[in-house]
């Protein structure tokens, strides 16, 4: 099936597409996690600031020449006037996200968004592995020691920084409490962003779960997996008493256990040099030019690459079908993982369109699966 036609059929209603697999969504009941962007579609095509009249019809400039951005979504004073330009306000309503089961038994990856405070955005994907148990774990309490170190810390690379450390010693502390022997083994990739002013974008992450921008039509890479192939990764592995091994497909493991070197939880690990100290980058948005921040799980982007994801999006109408899209996209491509994605809208959403969608000659048809 071509992607032209795999995106008609989600337009559409997607029941077609739908049969081929369970997709689950979370439906966020409270007001901070607007639920509509991640429901099923219907039948009927949604209008929204992307497609104000479902037409489906090109979008125009605005007077600030920002793209559509007067539709429906205000300009946020404050930091227009203390950046000097106009910064459009980012809704959690169009947020768009996905999760797909695939073939495995238990879909382990958990995604989240939220407003923390009046001027700071959170969104995160995480994916477990060894169960689910370290994901649940992140997905219910990062929003809280996020929160907690914003009280006494303003920039927000220290902050990401520090709660990764205190919940990956939490979750310890909960592990260790437990009468369930497997939480010392269950861990989770951890990608979480926050969006300060509408402007300041700032990533933190662990393991293999990645973040990318659209910038002017292509992809901008904010995170590097952590896994043994990383020369400096390799090497805390060794000096830390832990070792490498590659398994039957290749793929290098830590103790020949972990395909990843940084995680929160794998607690049997961290004498081996699994940390939870993320990686992070800070990036100022320019909505004239930013299209939209994706987060993804590796069931997602160890099949596809960064430039045709964000070619599939780019030719969306709107995050929501673009999430749709994304995951299904995966399992046609051969994905057997969870596969999770949140798709984050900014100025210039629906500008750049490339003329055609092209497709990598090297994809993996092997399991994503970094137990396989």
């Amino acid at each position: 099936m071509s992607t032209a036609t795999l995106m008609t059929l989600v337009r559409n209603g997607g029941f077609q597409v739908r049969r081929r697999a369970a997709l689950t969504s979370r439906f966020l009941q409270d007001e901070k996690r607007p639920a509509a962007a991640c429901s099923i579609s219907t039948g009927e095509r949604r209008a929204s600031r992307f497609d104000p009249d479902g037409s489906g019809r090109p979008t125009t400039w605005d007077t600030f020449g920002i793209w559509d951005n007067r539709i429906d979504e205000p300009i946020l004073l404050p930091p227009s006037i203390k950046y000097g330009k106009p910064i459009p306000k980012v809704s959690l309503s169009n947020v768009g996200c996905a999760s797909h089961i695939g073939k495995r038994k238990e879909n382990e990856d958990r995604f989240d968004y939220a407003q923390l405070t009046e001027d700071i955005l959170y969104f995160a994907v995480y994916d477990g592995h060894g169960g689910a148990a370290a994901a649940d774990f992140c997905d219910k309490y990062m929003e809280k020691y996020i929160k907690e170190f914003l009280a006494e810390e303003e920039n927000l690379e220290n902050v990401l920084s520090k709660a990764f450390l205190e919940i990956d010693k939490a979750y310890e502390r909960h592990a260790n409490l437990s009468a369930d022997a497997t939480l010392l083994n269950s861990g989770t990739t951890a990608t979480v962003a926050l969006l300060r002013d509408g402007i300041e974008l700032v990533v933190a992450s662990v393991g293999d779960s990645r973040a990318l921008l659209c910038r002017k039509g292509k992809a901008m890479k904010l995170t590097i997996d952590h896994t043994p192939e990383r020369k400096e990764e390799k090497e805390r592995i060794k000096k830390s008493g832990g070792f490498v091994s590659w398994n039957s497909l290749g793929q290098p493991h830590v103790n020949g256990r972990l395909a990843m070197t940084r995680s929160i939880g794998d607690l049997d690990l961290k004498n081996s040099g699994v940390i939870a100290q993320p990686e992070t980058k800070r990036v100022q948005l320019h909505h004239a030019d930013d299209s939209f921040l994706v987060l993804t799980t590796d069931g997602i982007n160890f099949i596809v690459n960064s430039q045709e994801i964000c070619d599939f999006i780019s030719h969306c109408h709107d995050p929501a079908e673009a999430a749709h899209v994304v995951t299904e996209q995966a399992a046609q491509f051969g994905s057997e993982d969870n596969s999770t994605v949140v798709i984050v809208p900014f100025g210039a959403w629906g500008k750049y369109k490339n003329g055609e969608i092209t497709f990598s000659f090297s994809r993996s048809f092997a399991s994503s699966g970094r137990w396989a």
